[in-house]
């Protein structure tokens, strides 16, 4: 009895550790984790429209989370019509015939009306005041005192051009960049080989790199911008979406295809690891210049939803282009 307390406090003060070195829960983290692949496979599986409705879910979630984000730093971005602009823009890019200009023409309009709807700045209901008071009373107060924003002399005014810019912003973070994980499930028939590396190998990417990290890390990669994140994390999420990019094209595509590309995966594994990082790293530029910790609450272990996609945002564009100008 004695020793299964003593095995069970070293457990626990082990898992402390890991949680304080990466900086997360991880038994939430991996159990949230489990849910969304199986949610995500379990839409594959069932149908490729399946899964495109998810993605247009995920980003009305993630753009929810922006609007309080943004909001809690006096900023205001038009979310309703952010909605209709981005369910637009994806559904638009998958079902239309002409896939690229398809994207563009939306992309193109949703700016202007975004411009024009945030100019006018027009608020529905008190919903977005309480989510901007429960943001704040999860928020550190150092965290507040290092925004840009939001200090101990009080908030900062903004003019009606910051709100414009914000909002055009958000078309280019969200809608743009969610088209890109749309665009691969359009060509050379392997749709679900595409969303798998669209979606899973970033998320591999920074698994490795949090193990990595946590295990190996020594030197910052950027201090100032996220303190959990190193070289040595990096090399980590590097190898992990590799060794993944790999195992896709193994279980997919013909040993013709493995002779004449075998390099596709290397490439892969370094446009991932890379981009994947760097997106990280931006959102987390971001929330320390808003002066918040996460994006939000509604992943456990995770934040909110775009704390897990903000890398899979980023690499979405390169991935794209390097599927189809290889022809995988």
């Amino acid at each position: 009895m004695e020793h299964q307390e003593q095995l069970e406090k070293e457990t626990e003060e082990a898992i402390n550790a890991i949680n304080k070195k990466t900086g997360r829960n991880m038994p939430q983290a991996i159990a949230t984790g489990a849910v969304l692949v199986i949610l995500i496979l379990a839409c594959l599986l069932i149908s490729i429209d399946l899964f495109v409705y998810l993605v247009v879910l995920f980003m009305v979630l993630a753009l929810w989370e922006l609007r309080v984000d943004f909001a809690t730093a006096g900023l205001h971005i038009p979310v309703a019509v952010l909605w209709v602009c981005s369910a637009a823009t994806l559904l638009s890019t998958y079902y239309s015939e002409r896939h690229i200009v398809a994207m563009t023409v939306c992309v193109l309009v949703s700016l202007v009306v975004v411009a024009i709807a945030a100019s006018a700045k027009v608020t529905f209901g008190s919903r977005i005041s309480l989510a901007v008071a429960d943001k704040l009373s999860h928020t550190d107060a150092g965290a507040r005192l290092e925004s840009s924003f939001n200090h101990e002399q009080g908030e900062v005014s903004h003019s009606r051009l910051s709100h414009v810019a914000v909002s055009m912003f958000t078309v280019l973070y969200i809608p743009l960049l969610a088209s890109c994980l749309i665009m691969p499930l359009t060509f050379n028939d392997h749709p679900v080989a595409h969303a798998i590396m669209m979606v899973f190998m970033p998320a591999l990417s920074d698994t490795g790199g949090l193990f990595a990290g946590a295990w190996l890390g020594k030197h910052k990669l950027s201090p100032r911008i996220s303190p959990k994140k190193s070289w040595e994390g990096l090399a980590g999420s590097i190898l992990f979406s590799m060794i993944g990019s790999f195992a896709v094209m193994f279980c997919t595509y013909g040993s013709d295809v493995w002779i004449s590309r075998w390099w596709v995966p290397v490439v892969a594994g370094f446009m991932i690891g890379i981009a994947g990082t760097f997106g990280d790293l931006c959102a987390s530029m971001l929330k320390r210049d808003i002066g918040i910790k996460d994006m939000g609450h509604l992943l456990k272990g995770h934040g909110g939803v775009m704390d897990r996609v903000d890398s899979i945002l980023l690499c979405a564009p390169f991935v794209c282009v390097l599927l189809w100008a290889t022809g995988m």
